[in-house]
């Protein structure tokens, strides 16, 4: 570039080092996301007998896959049915999130999502969830979940936990009323709910809505059975609201009561103070 007085300069130009600048943080930047997607990929880790199952191309035979989401539905799995000692361990599911930080082996211990079989009826299968599935693996979550499993004669119950504050109503909803059941069915699903269905404009979220809107496409019989509680821990009186459900499903899913005394215990123990404001 010359000047008025004929004296040449170099020219200067940050056009380049922008360029370069902008391309390095666009990599790095990418290089994150990259990383981030990898670290919330869902990982599903099973035992010795399925994964040789699976290497070998075939699927999990599967006739009733029952589904836990939230400490109360959970809960009461773990009282109530899995108390019979009748299940055996054969699945976990990894799922890290902001709100699922829980770092686990290469085998998955530690992860609050887990699979059960029953050891007379391996057909019977159960998963109980009591950590968070952000929204951007719900869809991974089912597809790989079912992805395995046998959808030929399938149904599909899911247990769900839910706020009162959320069930919106016009008629006035007095305390007595919570705990309470609705459902929500697929197309597929011909039986008859234990409870009458969730009213409009209420809808269900998070994995279970995930895993209803996969059966829906899928056409697999599935029902969806949220109970409404005015308590936000484990509560007996909002998991027996769950005992319906369960008794419709055969003989191999016993509500055992009898037995479930000590472990109901532990889990209703940190909840019986239920106001914050006199302790």
């Amino acid at each position: 570039m010359a000047t008025f007085f004929g004296e040449v300069l170099s020219v200067y130009s940050r056009a380049v080092e922008e360029d370069e600048e902008e391309l390095e943080e666009n990599e790095e930047d990418e290089q994150i996301r990259r990383e981030l997607e990898e670290k919330r990929t869902v990982h599903l880790h099973w035992n010795p007998e399925i994964s040789e199952l699976l290497r070998a191309g075939n699927k999990v035979q599967c006739s009733s896959f029952i589904l836990a989401v939230g400490h109360n539905a959970a809960s009461f799995l773990s009282a109530y049915i899995l108390a019979s000692a009748n299940w055996d361990v054969v699945g976990r599911a990894v799922a890290w999130n902001e709100m699922s930080r829980s770092r686990t082996g290469p085998s998955g211990e530690g992860s609050a999502c887990v699979f059960y079989r029953h050891k007379n009826e391996p057909a019977v299968l159960i998963c109980h969830v009591t950590c968070h599935i952000a929204e951007d693996q719900l869809f991974q979550w089912t597809e790989k979940v079912f992805g395995y499993l046998q959808t030929r004669g399938l149904t599909v119950t899911v247990l769900s936990d839910s706020s009162v504050a959320d069930y919106k109503t016009a008629d006035y909803l007095c305390s007595s009323s919570a705990p309470f059941l609705r459902s929500l069915c697929s197309s597929a699903f011909s039986d008859q709910p234990v409870c009458q269905s969730l009213e409009q404009p209420n809808i269900i979220t998070g994995l279970p809505a995930a895993v209803l809107n996969h059966c829906q496409v899928h056409s697999i019989a599935a029902a969806v059975y949220q109970c409404y509680s005015d308590v936000t821990g484990p509560d007996s009186i909002t998991m027996d609201k769950y005992k319906p459900v369960l008794t419709k499903l055969g003989r191999s899913i016993q509500v055992y009561s009898s037995q479930s005394t000590d472990v109901l215990r532990k889990f209703v123990r940190s909840s019986e103070i239920q106001s914050n404001l006199y302790i």
